[in-house]
């Protein structure tokens, strides 16, 4: 039988409310939620409550992105279809072969540090790209899928922000900036799906899942609410705003982790 407490009930929304923020704001959702949970007595909760926030933020997608999901699911063999699903064979690739590694990084966030200042770096960087740059989705070539699809891959190390870095590629391969949030966000769908699938089966063993499932739910749906704003948010910032204010962030908050980690206060 599942257990819970109000108190797991609270942190489980406030960690939902975290993910689903922070998953489409470059700034890493693994590498908030590593800390959240650590603050919170959750590490034992692992990978899986992470799977399911992240499935929070597939039905933000969803929701933002319907039309063209029903575009791809009535002609998966269109030419944006491919793009996705070429792009998606190397996340797969790199997330099934890493999985064990990369669970275990999560666990202890001994690397989140670092991994947020190369997250500002490769923000601070994409940001310099000139705006007047730009493919869009139709021009988006299979290269650019693969190039994009990689990154992402990449990014499941914990505090690499899988938005920054395919957003990131997006515009270091020169598309537009919208089109490069919108081709990010799209190809996050298999991803997360695919990670949904492969950790579900843990929902129904008690010795891999010690948070109650009534604490998932809710955490599942303030990440939907939260991502849903997040895209909203995010979408207007890669047509008008800047990605340095994130860097920045970024980059503090890995200088404060790192100096925690120093004095044996983590």
């Amino acid at each position: 039988m599942w257990r819970y407490t109000v108190e797991e009930l609270l942190k489980s929304w406030m960690l939902g409310i975290v993910q689903g923020l922070t998953e489409f704001l470059p700034i890493s959702s693994t590498g908030h939620l590593v800390l959240f949970r650590k603050w919170f007595g959750l590490q034992e909760a692992g990978l899986f409550l992470d799977t399911m926030l992240h499935f929070g933020t597939f039905v933000a997608v969803l929701a933002v992105f319907w039309d063209d999901v029903i575009h791809l699911i009535k002609k998966p063999w269109s030419r944006l279809g491919l793009l996705i699903m070429v792009g998606t064979i190397p996340t797969a690739v790199i997330g099934l072969t890493f999985e064990d590694f990369f669970e275990d990084i999560s666990k202890t966030g001994e690397t989140i540090g670092v991994e947020f200042l190369i997250t500002g770096l490769i923000l601070w960087f994409a940001d310099n790209i000139k705006k007047s740059r730009g493919k869009n989705l139709e021009s988006i070539t299979f290269k650019d899928a693969i190039f994009i699809g990689t990154l992402q891959g990449a990014a499941i190390l914990p505090a690499i922000s899988r938005s920054g870095l395919t957003i990131a590629g997006s515009l270091w391969r020169g598309i537009k900036r919208e089109d490069a949030a919108k081709f990010s966000f799209l190809l996050s769908l298999p991803a997360i799906l695919g990670g949904v699938v492969l950790q579900g089966q843990k929902l129904f063993d008690e010795q891999t899942v010690s948070i109650g499932l009534p604490a998932l739910l809710i955490g599942t749906f303030a990440s939907a609410i939260a991502g849903y704003i997040a895209v909203r948010w995010m979408l207007k910032i890669l047509k008008d705003g800047s990605l340095k204010i994130f860097a920045l962030y970024v980059w503090i908050l890995g200088i404060i982790i790192i100096g925690l980690q120093m004095t044996n206060n983590w």
